[in-house]
């Protein structure tokens, strides 16, 4: 599974306006619900709260992965959004998180799911990558870098 299958050019926000976490995820899910019909704001919102309340999903080194199952969603679907400035996402670390990653996958996904799990948390281990995303001027310049890195795997 190649990034690139679940992430597209318009699902990247190179700028979040959030400064925490519930805002962070109402962000990211609002963009989603806009951009995917019968996908739902809310019950995205509430499905991604409901799995940040057993741990965050922020493993360290400015990196969150929120995910989660949601009906009505028919295929794997990611968004990327970079927060400059850093926030507080109850990282494992304890560090700012500036890189999210929200996953969405079907209901009945289980193993497509871990596998694109275990895909993004391979494509941000790189120090240097991670850099560039922070670099990055706009979304066009995220996609691009996300593309490459991608295709070295």
């Amino acid at each position: 599974m190649k990034i690139t299958e679940i992430l597209t050019p318009e699902m990247i926000l190179p700028d979040l306006k959030s400064t925490d976490k519930p805002s962070v995820l109402r962000e990211l899910a609002a963009h989603l619900a806009s951009r995917i019909p019968g996908s739902g704001e809310q019950a995205l919102i509430d499905v991604l709260a409901e799995r940040e309340s057993l741990g965050s999903t922020a493993i360290g080194d400015g990196i969150a992965i929120p995910h989660g199952k949601l009906r009505g969603v028919d295929r794997i679907i990611g968004i990327f959004g970079r927060s400059v400035r850093g926030l507080d996402f109850d990282s494992l670390d304890g560090n700012p998180t500036h890189i999210f990653f929200l996953l969405v996958a079907p209901e009945d996904s289980a193993s497509l799911h871990l596998k694109a799990l275990a895909r993004v948390s391979r494509l941000f281990k790189d120090p240097n990558f991670r850099g560039q995303l922070i670099k990055a001027t706009d979304a066009a310049d995220i996609f691009r870098l996300i593309r490459e890195e991608d295709a070295r795997y």
